[in-house]
């Protein structure tokens, strides 16, 4: 019978059903947040809609959707052309090893010391510091994306995080205080980093290379950027190619900590 048939349900189907359920929330997890998750919905409805009406033989609505939905994938690749890059680091990304939440139930793999929680509260002081004395500098933290393809552009170095040592990089008459400064861990791993600029045409003009700088990595990979206004002495946080709004320094530690996680 048909309906015997259809209880034939085997490990492969269990596999291909959890492959796309992965691949579905690490999409979701990439666009969410920013403009294109409304986008993303409406591709899903789309696509479901499209296969409820192949499986009803509804073959006049399905051709037409069908017809949409293949000449709709190079449209797509445009509109979604930053997250499938950064789609793409991710999944080719080197730094898997660094990701805390893959490697938490391996902890027995790991030798101790090798990676250490970063010191948030050492880097905001060292940030309110700078925006007194108006000291421009753009810290990039790493996540899960290796940031190597940049930093090779700058110094290599392995400095533990503290506010003296992030101060003294960014003082205006110190050798490394152009460019960013990449953190990985609990470490200062490069510094006079160049970073890619955003060619996004809505950041306000008020923002200078820094800041379109900071927006550019964030746009391409998961990090986060702190910038400090050399003009304003202003602090600015920037994830996902976007400005996140704070009230003080306090809540922005704990923002910065929990987007870490």
């Amino acid at each position: 019978m048909d309906y015997i048939d259809f209880l034939d349900f085997k490990i492969t189907d269990l596999i291909d059903i959890t492959l796309v359920a992965v691949l579905l929330y690490y999409i979701y997890k990439l666009v969410r947040g920013t403009g294109a998750i409304n986008i993303f919905i409406g591709i899903v409805i789309v696509w479901v809609f499209w296969k409820l009406t192949q499986l009803l033989q509804m073959k006049m609505i399905s051709s037409v959707l069908g017809g949409f939905m293949s000449v709709g994938l190079i449209a797509l690749i445009i509109v979604f052309q930053q997250e499938i890059r950064k789609f793409l680091l991710m999944i080719g990304s080197t730094n898997f090893a660094k990701n805390r939440r893959l490697v938490k139930p391996f902890r027995f793999l790991r030798h101790d010391g090798i990676s250490s929680p970063v010191d948030v509260d050492a880097i905001l002081s060292a940030c309110e510091r700078m925006c007194k004395s108006k000291t421009g500098a753009i810290l990039v933290l790493e996540k899960s994306n290796s940031l190597d393809f940049v930093g090779s552009s700058g110094d290599e170095m392995n400095i533990e995080v503290n506010q003296p040592i992030i101060e003294s990089i960014f003082y205006k008459n110190s050798p490394l205080h152009d460019g960013a400064a990449i953190i990985r861990g609990n470490f200062i791993v490069a510094t006079r980093v160049i970073l890619p600029l955003s060619r996004e045409r809505t950041i306000p003009l008020r923002f200078g290379l820094r800041h379109r700088a900071a927006v550019g990595i964030t746009e391409k990979t998961d990090a986060l950027a702190l910038v400090v206004s050399e003009e304003s002495g202003q602090l600015s946080y920037i994830k996902n190619g976007e400005f996140v709004l704070y009230k003080d320094l306090t809540e922005l530690a704990s923002m910065i900590k929990k987007d870490l996680q």
